[in-house]
């Protein structure tokens, strides 16, 4: 890979980072004072409906492309892990899929 084409992909993949709204792990995530998400148990609430009897795992919020992201991690009944990302602007459900 020559000089020029390794610095065209690092600054591409540096935007990419920018634009998905990469945040350090070891801070929170801030949401700017004109956005209202939805209340976290609400959202909880809500992906915990879609697999009743289910144990919460895990939850994140994120910013992708924009968008407030709430995922949820979930446990049924039988052992199967499930992973639930919610609009955490709407609550809508936009993906709820089987942890492979």
């Amino acid at each position: 890979m020559t000089r020029l084409t390794a610095l065209v992909a690092a600054g591409i993949i540096a935007s990419m980072a920018t634009q998905a709204g990469a945040v350090d792990p070891d801070k929170p995530l801030t949401v700017p004072a004109t956005v209202t998400i939805i209340a976290f148990d609400q959202l909880e609430a809500t992906a915990l409906a879609l697999h009743p009897g289910s144990t919460l795992l895990d939850t994140d919020l994120d910013e992708a492309y924009g968008k407030y992201i709430y995922e949820v991690e979930l446990q049924d009944l039988d052992g199967i892990e499930w992973d639930v990302e919610l609009d955490a602007l709407t609550g809508q459900v936009l993906k709820n899929h089987q942890d492979t």
